[in-house]
């Protein structure tokens, strides 16, 4: 499949690139943004998947969370993807900025407008890093994920659905029960039905109470003042309850002053590449 080189920049002697191709699972072009590490000239590095949160592109990220410089150190491959198909022409993906363009909600949509495009959880488990793997210096046996609100939400589906493919799992102020928040519902509702059983298949808390138990290390931060945790659409509260009642390790840090901005997550980032660089470099 032909990659074509949208951008290259130098960053901590490593390099920043952005690719585009004709996506198989989302019939369209996308986007995708891959940060090759200096050790990356020399051999094969582990990769580090980034989904980001609604309305962002794939420059959100490496604009400006400022992941370069611990990227870099630990030798990992970072890949950040777009939030959803684009240019599709389906009625309506540019109505709200919480549904349809920027807004794939990593589901693979199954209502009839929008299964044909909106494949976003195969996009990002499947087809993109089979995509990496064939064109990139990774080793396939090291992949990590994480990602931030409807991006953390993407990360720790990805992870619970497939256990052991992920050495490592976190996010940011992630939507931790979809099912029960507002975005989550409107999504839900109009990628996947009314068929609520259908939902739950795409959230974490849900997917937690059924996980077979694969050894996996979750970090999460949350920022005491966001107004998306005062406002009830992340609900965190829920996702550990259910982590502590399988025994899954996770570790929850509610961060004093911090919003849902990527000033919180520029502030936490090197903490979030370490804990994926103990798992990938082990």
């Amino acid at each position: 499949m032909a990659l074509k080189q949208v951008s290259s920049s130098k960053c901590f002697g490593g390099l920043q690139k952005v690719f585009e191709h004709d996506s198989v699972e989302l019939k369209c072009k996308m986007k995708f943004a891959v940060y090759l590490p200096p050790k990356a000239e020399t051999g094969k590095c582990p990769v580090l998947y980034w989904l980001s949160g609604l309305t962002c592109t794939e420059q959100n990220f490496i604009s400006k969370s400022g992941y370069h410089q611990a990227a870099s150190e630990h030798g990992l491959v970072v890949v950040a993807p777009d939030t959803s198909p684009r240019g599709c022409n389906i009625k309506g993906e540019e109505d709200s900025w919480d549904f349809g363009t920027g807004a794939g909600f990593y589901v693979d949509a199954t209502e009839d407008l929008w299964k044909t495009n909106y494949r976003m959880y195969s996009y990002v488990t499947k087809e993109l890093p089979q995509l990496i793997n064939d064109n990139f210096p990774v080793d396939p046996q090291r992949m990590s994920v994480f990602g931030h609100s409807m991006g953390g939400h993407g990360a720790l589906i990805c992870a619970l659905k497939n256990p052991g493919k992920y050495k490592s799992v976190s996010a940011f102020a992630p939507l931790c029960n979809p099912v029960l928040c507002r975005w989550g519902k409107k999504a839900f509702t109009g990628y996947l039905g009314t068929d609520q059983s259908k939902w739950e298949a795409y959230d974490a808390t849900c997917l937690v109470k059924s996980y077979p138990g694969s050894q996996l290390d979750i970090l999460i931060d949350q920022g005491k003042e966001d107004e998306f945790l005062s406002d009830g659409q992340l609900l965190p509260d829920n996702f550990i309850a259910a982590c502590t009642e399988k025994k899954i390790p996770v570790v929850f840090r509610l961060q004093e002053g911090y919003d849902h901005s990527y000033y919180f997550i520029a502030t936490f980032i090197a903490d979030h590449i370490r804990h994926h660089a103990k798992y990938l470099n082990a």
